[in-house]
């Protein structure tokens, strides 16, 4: 089965205009992605295919009649009132969401008394909405961000003059774990908009798996520099029977540490965001006997999931591996009914297929076998294999 991944490659950073400017190059239809944009408020979308540094790309103009500036609450009260798709326009909320909160930090206020002002205009809704609906007509099935460049020197607002990257920006990236990379180049390669898209679209940091390419397209940003101010996403299709997944995996030994500590230990991570955690038992230097905490993770959980180790153990350090692909099967959980002692209990059962839908493994939730078990006096095991056997039955019956 192939699926499509779409993979950001903002070398030059990254703005609203440019995100819609190379999904339209890479062929989402320009028609339906302006007359969205042009409905969103008094506003023209002007698309134009120009060249840059031999380069053919596209670029997006908006053009606004008012600069009138809203408050958060009035932008989602004006983006809820868009007659746009649905799904368009909660990601529109959701990516305003972002921005508020960054906003919100920044500058000291409740989100009810913010207001902005760049980002509340008519253009940069019609930007947000824009690139949503591009997205959205694109449908990949994970979307990828290689490292971002930002720029340094100042940036003019109504607020006054800031330095660069605009705070706001470093707010969004710091909740979303975007990759970022300091570049000599005096200007805003990283709007805040653009953090804010891609904060909110991007589920997956490293490269992806290997892929074939199946579209490139080029957005021009409106700065000139003295390299090519181009933002360019690149759609690619995996052949898969299981779903890729980036982690991390940390490691750390111990020699001093008890039993009743570990298991806290293990619980307090899987509780903050842990994929798994094991304990391995080993031999250690001098002969000593310790023990490997190691864990996975997603990327950007595993700076946290390290001070907890730190915080728990008196680990002086946490070995961080390089950022791998996992392969995982799809998951779903389902309820079963199973008939007990002539009584009908309900077991939840967990269910993993391949991307084809092929049922893998069916395994029964242990809390529901244990607390089943306690009731009736039988064995645990038994009722494991009592629900994952009917599970087994129901998976034919119905040809899941």
């Amino acid at each position: 089965m192939s699926v499509d991944l779409l993979v950001f490659d903002p070398v030059s950073g990254a703005s609203g205009d440019m995100i819609i400017s190379a999904l339209i190059d890479l062929g989402v239809d320009q028609s339906r992605v302006v007359d969205v944009m042009e409905s969103t408020s008094d506003v023209t979308v002007e698309v134009s295919h120009i060249n840059k540094f031999g380069i053919a790309c596209v670029r997006t103009k908006v053009l606004q009649r008012s600069v009138e500036s809203r408050g958060y609450e009035e932008v989602k009260e004006h983006i809820e009132g868009l007659n746009i798709p649905s799904e368009v326009r909660a990601d529109a909320l959701r990516v305003y969401e972002r921005l508020a909160r960054a906003e919100s930090r920044v500058h000291g206020v409740s989100l009810q008394d913010l207001h902005f002002h760049e980002v509340g205009c008519d253009d940069a809704i019609a930007d947000i909405v824009g690139a949503c609906t591009a997205i959205n007509l694109l449908r990949p099935e994970h979307i990828y961000c290689n490292t971002i460049s930002i720029g340094t020197g100042v940036v003019e607002t109504s607020h006054g003059k800031y330095p660069l990257p605009a705070p706001a920006t470093l707010e969004v990236i710091m909740d979303s774990g975007l990759p970022v990379q300091q570049t000599s180049v005096e200007g805003e390669l990283l709007t805040p908009t653009g953090a804010a898209i891609l904060a909110h679209f991007v589920d997956r940091h490293p490269p992806p798996p290997p892929m074939t390419i199946r579209g490139i397209g080029y957005g021009a940003g409106e700065a000139e520099y003295e390299h090519p101010n181009l933002l360019r996403v690149i759609l690619v299709s995996v052949e898969e029977r299981l779903v890729p997944e980036s982690i991390e995996v940390l490691e750390t030994n111990i020699d001093d540490v008890t039993g009743e500590i570990t298991g806290h230990l293990i619980d307090r991570l899987l509780e903050e965001g842990a994929k798994d955690v094991c304990i391995i038992p080993v031999t250690m230097k001098k002969n000593r006997s310790g023990q490997i905490v190691q864990v996975i993770a997603e990327v950007h959980d595993s700076a946290h999931l390290a001070e907890t180790i730190i915080e728990e153990t008196g680990s002086l350090g946490v070995r961080i591996m390089p950022a791998r692909h996992r392969l995982t099967a799809r998951r779903r959980i389902d309820r079963i009914q199973v008939a007990i002692n002539s009584r009908e209990y309900s077991f939840r059962v967990k269910i993993a297929t391949d991307t084809h839908g092929k049922v893998i493994d069916v395994s029964a939730e242990f809390d529901d076998c244990r607390e089943i078990a306690r009731r009736t006096g039988i064995p645990a095991k038994q009722i494991i294999r009592l629900v994952e056997e009917k599970g087994w039955k129901e998976i034919e019956k119905y040809n899941l």
